[in-house]
């Protein structure tokens, strides 16, 4: 889809979206490579202990199987699905396992509290071309939502002080109350959809991870872009992005 500017609002979106449905990680905040680290020491220290145990060979986690299989998903389905490509079952377990409980949930837990002890330390920082487009959108008109697989998403958008710029907030803590699925199933961006009162095909999705690109075009969204932060601007189109950008604020220049 040409990158053109709506003569109406000034920004390079095209007529008929009225809505914007962002992910958070990668798209408005610099959080995702603190949570491809956090993942990253949780499934190595969990590797290793495994490999010792049974004598096989140590295979790290790697950046690779961030992007296939962690990514834009919920926390347990990430756990789950990294797992799986390894060929390794776990017990679920329950949402409330201790960090050191060998459960999907136990997992999850465990990469959780060695991101809030980063974020603790380190604060979050925004990405402010992303801030500025979503202020201008605002301005032009459109209605906002944020969708994020994190169950820590308000914190977030607190730490960063832009949880006043969206309508809507579906998150990982939403998901779990109402059950549903993660990203690359559509179900959270239809959810943000629908509290906006906006029809799925009015409405684009503005996201980092290819599973939530594939969720945006899974759901008959009417606009899908690709953030590219880390190089992947091809598998972005390949998983269906119309449009993919290295920085919002290239939504804002003259064509």
């Amino acid at each position: 889809m040409p990158r053109t500017v709506n003569v109406v609002t000034g920004l390079a979106v095209p007529e008929g979206i009225d809505a914007l449905l962002f992910d958070l990680d990668g798209v408005l905040t610099r959080t995702a490579l603190v949570h491809a680290a956090a993942w990253r020491e949780m499934f190595d220290a969990f590797l290793h202990d495994r490999a010792e145990r049974s004598g096989e060979p140590f295979a790290p986690f790697t950046d690779g199987d961030y992007a296939a299989h962690v990514d834009g998903r919920l926390r347990q389905d990430g756990v789950r699905t990294f797992l799986g490509s390894r060929g390794i079952t776990l017990p679920e377990g329950r949402p409330d396992d201790g960090p050191d409980a060998e459960t999907v949930h136990g997992l999850g837990n465990r990469k959780n509290r060695l991101l809030l002890e980063v974020l603790e330390r380190d604060g979050v920082e925004r990405y402010e071309g992303s801030v500025t487009f979503v202020e201008a959108a605002r301005d032009a008109g459109y209605r906002t939502a944020v969708v994020s697989a994190s169950r820590n998403c308000r914190a977030l958008l607190e730490a960063a002080g832009i949880e006043g710029l969206f309508e809507v907030r579906v998150d990982g803590e939403v998901a779990a109350e109402r059950g549903l699925p993660g990203k690359p199933a559509p179900d959270t961006f239809l959810a943000a959809a629908d509290l906006l009162g906006i029809a799925p095909d009015r409405a684009a999705v503005i996201e980092d991870a290819i599973a939530g690109v594939e969720a945006g075009r899974a759901g008959g969204f009417g606009w899908v872009v690709g953030v590219d932060r880390v190089g992947q601007a091809d598998a972005l189109r390949v998983a269906g992005a119309d449009v993919v950008v290295e920085d919002l604020a290239e939504l804002m220049e003259a064509p």
